[in-house]
């Protein structure tokens, strides 16, 4: 059973930083594309930040929204994700959930799963 936990969620005010985790645990043969998503009250789910697989390093995209001012990473020994975000704003504020493209099972097959999601919320 392949399983996502994030962490890292909080309260936080308006210019500070929060840094999110996403650990990945379970009988897995490879992490893949890895990703971060935020949903606010009342908003669609959006994509934040994606970085690629171990065999295509360094490959990161973000939503023109958090541009400059977050930063997604991976620990591959750790198989964990990070979101660095610095300079939050009020409209930060969301449901932030990790996804990522795993490699398991017998036979192999790649699956999407989801984290169950952590709470960041941005305000004075």
């Amino acid at each position: 059973q392949v399983q996502l936990v994030e962490s890292g969620g909080g309260l936080v005010q308006p210019g500070g930083s929060l840094r999110l985790s996403c650990a990945v645990s379970g009988s897995i043969f490879r992490t893949l594309t890895m990703a971060w998503y935020r949903q606010a009250p009342g908003k669609q789910r959006e994509l934040v930040a994606t970085i690629t697989s171990p065999g295509n390093p360094g490959s990161t995209n973000y939503a023109d929204s958090v541009k400059g001012r977050f930063t997604i990473s991976r620990d591959n020994a750790k198989n964990t994700m990070y979101l660095q975000m610095n300079s939050l704003k009020p409209e930060d504020a969301a449901v932030y959930y990790c996804n990522a493209n795993v490699m398991a099972g017998a036979p192999l097959r790649t699956s999407i799963y989801w984290g169950q999601g952590t709470q960041v919320t941005v305000s004075s």
